[in-house]
């Protein structure tokens, strides 16, 4: 029976394998809560010496991530609560950079705003052929800001500026692939999960001492995310209290 219910869960097999799943009614869509419980547990199996390696899924088939909650993003009625909301995106980002685990993520659909932002903020990404992307928050009158430089440090800036100005234009797997987003791509979900589970088991038999000291090379030169993606949640929190923002997000809710 399919669960209707949003969760975030958590579980840790005998090799070592963490597995963080997510669901949302909403084509997984993020709300706060569902941010914060994310972004707590990769904080969580950072230091749990019984987690080798953590890939992160959402449920379903053909959406991984819708991004921002709409419910959510329309009830922010000052500066603070947008600061708030957007800054549960920075805390993923955050948790993920600071995370001495290796992470895998497993793209199985597609991705939307903060969705490509977790996907650009995991250490080696799988996908398969449906999982098209797209930076949409210039049409929401509000812009990357927070998910930027994630998205930049993988795909660079020329891509991420792509994404970024073509707000309503849906990238399909193979540019994401070709530009760094995507380390695999494949035909389905079957496929893609047995390359997921194979790379996830040689992670665990890697010295953690090695992924470790691995993991931090990759995120040389971002020492400064706390306080810049703390900034860009404060841009964003503005904006989104505009009237073209405020008229962007009823118009699609009410579609």
């Amino acid at each position: 029976m399919e669960n209707k219910e949003e969760y975030v869960q958590f579980s840790n097999d005998k090799n070592g394998i963490g597995t963080l799943e997510f669901f949302h009614p909403q084509s997984n869509s993020l709300p706060g809560k569902i941010l914060n419980e994310i972004a707590d547990k990769i904080t969580e199996s950072s230091s749990d010496e019984l987690v080798k390696v953590i890939v992160i899924k959402s449920s379903g088939n053909r959406a991984f991530c819708a991004g921002a909650s709409f419910e959510e993003l329309s009830s922010i009625k000052n500066i603070s609560e947008g600061k708030i909301f957007f800054s549960g995106f920075a805390n993923i980002i955050n948790a993920c950079r600071k995370c001495e685990k290796l992470i895998i993520g497993r793209i199985q659909g597609k991705a939307v705003g903060g969705g490509v932002g977790l996907a650009s903020a995991v250490d080696y990404c799988f996908a398969t052929k449906f999982s098209a992307i797209k930076l949409s928050e210039l049409a929401l009158g509000i812009g990357p800001f927070v998910v930027g430089p994630a998205v930049e440090r993988k795909i660079g800036l020329s891509a991420m500026s792509t994404l970024a100005v073509n707000a309503n234009k849906w990238f399909d797997a193979d540019w994401a692939l070709q530009k760094g987003l995507f380390s695999e791509i494949f035909e389905n979900t079957e496929e893609m999960d047995k390359a997921v589970n194979h790379l996830a088991l040689e992670i665990c038999k890697s010295s953690s001492k090695a992924t470790k000291a691995l993991k931090k090379t990759f995120w040389e030169g971002t020492e400064n995310w706390d306080e810049l993606l703390e900034q860009r949640a404060k841009i964003s929190g503005e904006l989104v209290l505009s009237y073209s923002s405020k008229k962007a997000i009823y118009k699609l809710q009410n579609k």
